[in-house]
């Protein structure tokens, strides 16, 4: 699944599925990067030269490339770099980073808020929601850097094809439409979303939608796209705002006019012995997080998932355009 990964459920179940996934999801593997890179814009001096860094993602494709962002920047400013990209879901990840089992990784403070540290409602503005997650986030030895405008949240995906007949906009006609044609909304949604407080039980409730169990269709999320675009299996379809397929697949979203879903800004993360070892990180990956957007994400993410291009490759290659390194 591809997005199996940003958002989970808190408390001690979360306690519970970390431990299970990190005792089976290979912590103790890994690859060394061995890219002959060096210092662009970026790393000049090589600040971490004999620093030995691991870096870590969730299984999707935008959170890998983030993660090889980090790595290839790292590596380029001398330090040793083992990548353990591509963990399961979002917990393991997570706890690689509180553990100190991983030194970094890119998270989205709405995960963080919600899903790690328990909060019913997000804060609306997203500048708040980052400062109270780092704040916050300090008593776990997780350290949050300058946050992007990366944004990838949630939204509702419906075909051109079915929407000239709908004409659906927001959630809120979602909703309607629910209530006016009983069957007619059926929704298409990863296992993880379907079962979230913010995901789609919060979603419904704050909306008012009249979604039997029967209209609720559980798939992996790159299938969801397809059978959101190509079949009438599903009218509406959970997507990710940054994900490359909507465009690709000519679909229209939804806006969450009650802004229900939390702000999922992508910043850094870092272990904080790491960070206060090596201060010289904050200067390295502020300028990339100041680069990236959600217009940016959406492009990078269609190389993966619909080009079929290699995440790390796709995250050297545009680092390489930006000036961040350069080619050894």
């Amino acid at each position: 699944m591809r997005h199996v990964n940003r958002r989970l459920v808190t408390g001690g179940l979360a306690l519970l599925l970390s431990a299970a996934t990190l005792s089976g999801c290979g912590l103790k593997s890994g690859s060394p990067m061995v890219d002959d890179v060096v210092p662009g814009s970026v790393g000049q001096g090589e600040p971490l030269k004999g620093a030995s860094l691991t870096v870590t993602s969730k299984n999707f494709s935008e959170n890998i490339i983030l993660g090889q962002m980090i790595g290839l920047i790292f590596k380029a400013a001398g330090a040793e770099v083992l990548d353990r990209t591509n963990l399961p879901g979002s917990i393991s990840a997570r706890q690689a980073i509180v553990n100190g089992d991983a030194d970094a990784m890119y998270e989205y403070a709405g995960t963080a808020w919600i899903t790690y540290l328990g909060n019913a409602k997000p804060i609306v503005d997203p500048r708040k929601q980052w400062a109270a997650v780092r704040e916050a986030d300090r008593s776990h030895d997780v350290s949050w850097l300058e946050p992007s405008t990366l944004n990838n949240t949630y939204s509702l995906a419906i075909s051109k094809k079915n929407n000239a007949k709908y004409k659906l906009k927001t959630m809120s006609d979602v909703a309607a439409l629910s209530k006016k044609e009983p069957g007619a909304v059926t929704i298409c949604v990863e296992n993880e979303f379907a079962a979230r407080e913010d995901g789609l039980p919060g979603m419904v409730r704050a909306y008012g939608m009249d979604i039997p169990a029967a209209g609720v269709r559980k798939m992996d999320t790159g299938i969801i796209y397809t059978q959101v675009s190509k079949s009438n299996s599903c009218l509406v379809g959970e997507v990710f705002t940054t994900d490359g397929r909507i465009r690709s697949l000519d679909l229209d979203t939804v806006t969450d006019d009650k802004r229900f879903f939390p702000n999922y800004d992508a910043a850094p993360v870092i272990h904080s012995s790491t960070y206060e070892k090596y201060p010289e990180i904050e200067g390295l990956l502020d300028p990339l997080s100041e680069r990236l957007n959600t217009g940016i994400a959406q492009e990078l993410n269609a190389k993966v998932d619909v080009d079929g291009q290699d995440p790390h490759e796709v995250a050297k290659d545009w680092l390489i355009e930006e000036g961040f390194i350069k080619e050894g």
